[in-house]
């Protein structure tokens, strides 16, 4: 399974594969023309109190994954759907923060990822 993680500021490529947005805002300043978004999957993302909370404060990673972890747990049917699509082929998650190693993206790719592993493993 091929998930990965984009800024949405970056150039759409035909190696994207099939483009989700995964933030709950649309990110400022983006014609939607130029995303190239197939999916806008705004439920997936964190909170608004869990995103206003982690404030992209490296030092809350972790606990902002856990939180994010619990938050996914209770939407089986968003994520199902995610790796249903993952299945058929590529799946780029796409995000507006500038940070591309703390994110949103990159929390729901593991968790996605653990969860495959749960199923095939």
């Amino acid at each position: 399974m091929d998930i990965r993680t984009k800024r949405v500021y970056d150039p759409a490529t035909p190696d994207d594969g099939f483009r989700v947005l995964v933030d709950r805002i649309w990110p400022r300043g983006m014609p939607k023309e130029r995303a190239q978004v197939h999916l806008w999957l705004k439920e997936i993302a964190p909170s608004t109190a869990l995103r206003k909370w982690f404030g992209h404060d490296r030092s809350k990673w972790k606990a902002f994954k856990k939180r994010y972890f619990s938050e996914l747990d209770a939407k089986p049917e968003l994520v199902q759907r995610l790796l249903a699509t993952a299945a058929r082929g590529r799946v780029t998650l796409l995000f507006s923060a500038r940070d591309v190693e703390c994110n949103q993206a990159v929390a729901l790719r593991a968790y996605l990822l653990s969860r495959l592993d749960q199923r095939t493993g």
